[in-house]
């Protein structure tokens, strides 16, 4: 019964760009349990080349940390994106970041969202490695993720494919 229906949608791809450039790491190779054992979501991870972020897809902030050193959105299709800067950096308090978005703000892929200085928060001891986080994975039938490898700012590194269930509930 529910077949004819489901062949009427067509896939819905959404394509996620690297807000960071730098190194493309599995998120299973991540130095904190809550992102290598996928606890807040399905990803992946980037050890920076340079200290900015920017966004990975049209969408809405959702949350400006207070700490400066993480970020979520909400792309136009419905992906619930975690930008994380580094780990444990939450500890800094919001020294060596800088944003440039507010919640409730709209960003198009690759408006500047934050910047961090890498070397003071390495001087600091804190790792640089950034998780980002598909927080709403059951939403979509599949998350593809390509290999490890350098990419730039906005090369696409994901794509999840919207499950027709999903696609009927945001109509």
């Amino acid at each position: 019964m529910f077949g004819f229906f489901k062949s009427k949608i067509k896939e819905k791809i959404i394509s996620i760009g690297s807000p960071i450039k730098g190194k493309l790491i599995s998120i299973k190779n991540v130095n904190d349990p809550t992102f290598a054992e996928e606890i807040l979501g399905k990803g992946f991870a980037v050890i920076p080349a340079e200290g900015r972020a920017v966004a990975p897809v049209d969408g809405i902030i959702n949350i400006v940390f207070e700490t400066k050193h993480a970020i979520s959105m909400t792309s136009n299709e419905g992906a619930e994106i975690l930008i994380h800067i580094g780990l444990d950096t939450v500890n800094l308090k919001g020294e060596h970041f800088t944003t440039f978005v507010q919640p409730e703000q709209s960003v198009k892929k690759g408006d500047l969202l934050l910047e961090f200085d890498m070397e003071a928060i390495k001087t600091a001891g804190y790792d640089v490695t950034t998780p980002i986080i598909i927080c709403n994975p059951d939403s979509f039938k599949n998350i593809d993720i390509v290999a490890e490898k350098e990419v730039e700012l906005n090369e696409e590194v994901m794509q999840l494919i919207l499950s027709w269930m999903s696609q009927m509930i945001m109509k």
